[in-house]
């Protein structure tokens, strides 16, 4: 009797297992949904965004991502690093999400948005309640196949002049000077930008970073390589020979100031290697998304080099030779 009893009672609980069981949603953790449909997979991946400022159009950009139920997303502003948002809200085919601080926007503000044919369009408010319009597209793969074909090196800068070179702002280019075969930057001023455009290349730069300075190397005017010797106290994907905010150099390298240093880069699509005096410290990583100061967004397009000017100090610039790809 007692072994019957038992044998009762492990068949109702099995049976109430079984009924909870049935009543939960099949792989619930495994994506979240917009009201039980599934839409919230569509902005789950990485987003090239352009903002439109009173002023102009700036580039911005944005990783959607789901992880046991919770969707969150990573974040550049207009200038700045790659910020976690926390928690992004999708309801009703729309998408909502707090702008991280000290990205270029006001504290407080929120980004709105929704899908319109497979792109995203919005607006951000701030609380004082001013608003700018916003649209996004995804972020291309940039997969490439084979190894490419070099062609012949170019010198960008010829040691006596800036011809070939442009300036993001011309009311600063006196930041800029040619002194004693170098490119120099004193202080904080215009960005200094080739005129011609790049896909895949290989570029040598050699620099001098005084004291407490700080400049880098962007990347088709995407991606900044970085250079400083005034970030000790940021963290190692924003120090010296960093892609700055994605990817920390390995080994790590010292910010020695009034040296001359070097940086051998080859970005090939996403992938880039970055050799610092011959010693290779980022080793065919991707880069998943642009840094903040980018110049626009269009990932897919070839686009310039170009050197810092707007941060602190003294940088100077030489032997600057890019070698594209055929």
């Amino acid at each position: 009797m007692e072994g019957t009893r038992k044998q009762s009672l492990a068949l109702v609980i099995a049976m109430s297992l079984l009924a909870w069981q049935c009543l939960q949603p099949a792989n619930a953790e495994a994506r979240p949904t917009v009201n039980g449909s599934g839409a919230a997979g569509a902005y789950l991946k990485r987003w090239d965004l352009t903002v439109r400022t009173p002023t102009r159009e700036r580039p911005s950009w944005i990783e959607i991502s789901a992880a046991h139920g919770r969707i969150e997303g990573l974040m550049v502003g207009l200038w700045g690093h790659a910020t976690p948002t926390g928690e992004v809200r999708i309801q009703s085919g729309e998408i909502e999400l707090a702008v991280p601080t000290d990205e270029g926007f006001p504290d407080g503000t929120t980004l709105h948005g929704r899908l319109v044919g497979g792109k995203l369009v919005g607006t951000l408010t701030a609380p004082s309640g001013a608003s700018w319009t916003w649209s996004g597209h995804p972020a291309p793969a940039l997969e490439q196949t084979g190894t490419p074909k070099w062609g012949k090196p170019i010198r960008l800068f010829d040691g006596k002049d800036l011809a070939g070179w442009t300036f993001t702002d011309p009311t600063q280019a006196s930041s800029w000077s040619v002194r004693d075969g170098a490119l120099v930057k004193l202080g904080r001023g215009s960005e200094i930008v080739t005129i011609s455009k790049f896909r895949d290349f290989k570029l040598h730069v050699e620099f001098n970073c005084g004291p407490m300075a700080n400049s880098g190397v962007y990347l088709r005017g995407r991606y900044e390589v970085q250079i400083e010797t005034n970030a000790a106290q940021e963290p190692p994907n924003r120090r010296m020979g960093s892609v700055y905010g994605f990817l920390a150099p390995e080994p790590p390298l010292p910010s020695t100031p009034n040296v001359w240093q070097s940086y051998d880069i080859t970005l090939v699509g996403r992938t880039v290697t970055v050799v610092a005096d011959g010693r290779t410290i980022i080793d065919h990583r991707k880069i998943t998304g642009v840094t903040g100061g980018a110049l626009n967004t269009e990932e897919g397009s070839p686009g310039p080099v170009y050197l810092q000017g707007a941060e602190d100090g003294r940088v100077a610039f030489r032997n600057i030779v890019i070698t594209p790809a055929k």
